[in-house]
């Protein structure tokens, strides 16, 4: 009989979903849409085409402060532009290797599949810009100059990263740390 292994974990961003059936170990973070940020997207768009607009209903010539107005909105609008990402999805194969895939709000997939033999081992990553800090979960690979990052578009927490974290150091036959060296709070 197939044993089926099920994990949920929630925060107020982003919901972990983790299930194990049939040789496949399938990790799926969801990320959660603000009505908010949604309706002040579609508003920061209104400003944009009202300000786009403007000038071509009033038959003035464009300025130099048209150019502005318009320039301001396109930022605004972009700012205030929600994540169009549903879920993002590890699906570990241990014979075959591991498929990341993004699911957006639209209905588009996109797959990337990376051999086991590839990956040298998989590492959680602490992200420092000026603004933030954030953690990642990242694939070392052989033959490549750059980490491959396996959440593309989402920032998920460290706590939802640490399984999955694992469950890749598995596959690898990466030893992973002891507890006391994994990173154990959100940023």
């Amino acid at each position: 009989m197939d044993q089926e292994k099920k994990l949920e974990v929630s925060n107020t961003s982003h919901t972990y979903k983790h299930h194990c059936s049939v040789g496949v170990d399938v990790h799926e973070i969801f990320v959660k849409r603000s009505r908010l940020r949604v309706v002040l997207s579609y508003i920061g768009i209104i400003f944009l085409l009202v300000n786009a607009c403007q000038p071509l209903l009033t038959k003035e010539s464009l300025s130099l402060g048209s150019v502005w107005n318009i320039t301001f909105a396109v930022l605004v609008a972009k700012c205030l532009q929600y994540k169009p990402v549903k879920r993002e999805s590890v699906v570990i194969m241990p014979a075959f290797g591991i498929q990341l895939e993004i699911h957006f709000w639209s209905g588009r997939v996109d797959h990337r599949f990376v051999p086991v033999g590839k990956i040298l081992k998989p590492m959680i990553n602490e992200c420092v810009t000026p603004v933030t800090c954030y953690w990642s979960l990242a694939l070392l690979l052989r033959d490549e100059e750059e980490l491959l990052l396996v959440f593309q578009r989402s920032r998920p927490p460290v706590k939802m990263l640490v399984p999955i974290w694992k469950a890749l150091c598995t596959l690898t036959n990466s030893q992973h740390p002891s507890p006391s060296q994994i990173p154990n709070h959100d940023p």
